[in-house]
């Protein structure tokens, strides 16, 4: 019986994260606290034994470190990575770059706690998460999941958002309720794949 593993994980905290500002496709680098997160992810992930085949990032670099930095403690830098803009964090348009206490002042509370927390309505010039999920879905069940079923370990080092989206599929959360999960900087998310069901462990 062949068993895989899936590791999701959100990358360590950026500098946008830090100052409260909306980030989206924007691409600040990690803060030091950011590169602490990974690198306690990394030994975490070693602990585990897993030999990673293959890491999937997004386009954006806070990604692409986190990955870098979890293969670097895990001795696994060898692997392939393949990014892809698929994964990228939600594009907030309008809101990218802004404080959001100042989003807050400029939209109104609810307005802006509308466009953070519902599904499917979109800030202006960006996406939801529904719209996330239209294309980091596809682009995970032909790309990614059939090398899980292959019986590949697989890293996704990615967003809040993409991952909101994957969770979503892998657990059977609805939309109602993924909007309030929060999935913490740094934080890796588990699952094993055995005969075609995937499960979270951790």
């Amino acid at each position: 019986m062949t068993k895989s593993n899936l590791v999701l994980i959100r990358h360590g905290q950026s500098e946008w994260n830090k100052k409260n500002l909306f980030t989206g496709w924007k691409d600040p680098e990690l803060t030091e606290q950011g590169i602490e997160e990974a690198i306690q992810a990394g030994n975490q992930l070693k602990q585990s034994n897993i030999k990673f085949d293959v890491m999937f990032t997004s386009d954006l670099f806070r990604a692409q470190e986190t990955g870098r930095l979890i293969l670097e403690q895990m001795n696994q830098t060898d692997i392939a990575t393949i990014k892809d803009q698929s994964l990228n964090e939600r594009n907030y348009g309008e809101l990218a770059g802004l404080n959001k206490d100042d989003a807050r002042k400029k939209w109104g509370e609810e307005q802006v706690h509308i466009w953070r927390r519902s599904f499917d309505v979109p800030p202006p010039g960006g996406e939801s998460l529904k719209n996330t999920a239209e294309r980091v879905l596809p682009y995970f069940e032909s790309k990614i999941l059939p090398e899980v079923i292959k019986g590949k370990n697989i890293l996704i080092a990615a967003h809040g958002n993409s991952l909101r989206a994957l969770v979503m599929k892998l657990e059977d959360i609805s939309p109602d309720e993924i909007v309030k999960l929060e999935i913490a900087t740094g934080d890796p998310l588990m699952y094993e794949c055995s005969e075609g069901k995937i499960q979270r462990t951790v």
